[in-house]
């Protein structure tokens, strides 16, 4: 197994191979994490993971335990093998960026989907296209009757953690998100950890 820290503010990048499960730790507890997955491991990424794509092929908006990610192409990249955490996640909110701060006032503020670039970078690997929505753990957003979105504070505990298996060879990053102008992670910024069990490639 190995253990890759997530300082706040930032993403880190994994290799992994099908079948190796992919843990991703709330280390204090209350923080949201981006979490991206791109099909294989060359240089160039296209295929990732679709949280749409998701949606329509479950049926709802967001995986039970044992329900698969999807790509953009339809096929399972993740499985949701395990969730100690109280279950609030989301997959309706997309990466925050650049754009997003300059509107709330606060150009320059780091985002998650400057961190997946870097992270990405810092491994060798490039992607060009849009920013792919994010799998947001530990982030609680609810729809109303009336159809709006309620943006709640994680309620996730210390050493809450949300257990990933890869259907297929992929990179997996996580941004331990920097949004602290919406409250969406509980007070102060804190850092994630993501631990990979590795298999040696045989379905587990």
């Amino acid at each position: 197994m190995s253990r890759t820290e997530v300082p706040p503010r930032t993403a880190k990048a994994v290799r992994v191979a099908a079948g190796d499960l992919v843990r991703v730790i709330d280390v204090d507890g209350g923080q949201v994490g981006d979490v991206f997955a791109f099909a294989g491991t060359g240089t160039e990424l296209t295929e990732h993971h679709s949280a749409a794509h998701t949606r329509a092929g479950i049926d709802r908006l967001f995986p039970a335990v044992g329900e698969s990610f999807v790509t953009d192409r339809r096929r399972p990249i993740l499985t949701l093998v395990e969730d100690t955490s109280p279950g609030g996640h989301d997959m309706l909110i997309p990466a925050c960026d650049p754009a997003r701060y300059a509107a709330l006032g606060a150009p320059g503020h780091r985002s998650c989907a400057a961190n997946l670039r870097e992270a990405l970078a810092a491994e060798g690997l490039g992607f060009t296209g849009p920013t792919p929505q994010p799998i947001n753990v530990f982030m609680r957003v609810l729809v109303g009757e009336d159809g709006r979105l309620h943006w709640l504070t994680a309620n996730s505990r210390p050493g809450d953690a949300v257990t990933l298996r890869a259907e297929m060879d992929c990179v997996v990053v996580v941004s331990a998100c920097p949004q602290d102008l919406v409250r969406i992670s509980d007070a102060g910024l804190s850092p994630l950890a993501i631990e990979t069990v590795h298999t040696g490639g045989t379905r587990s």
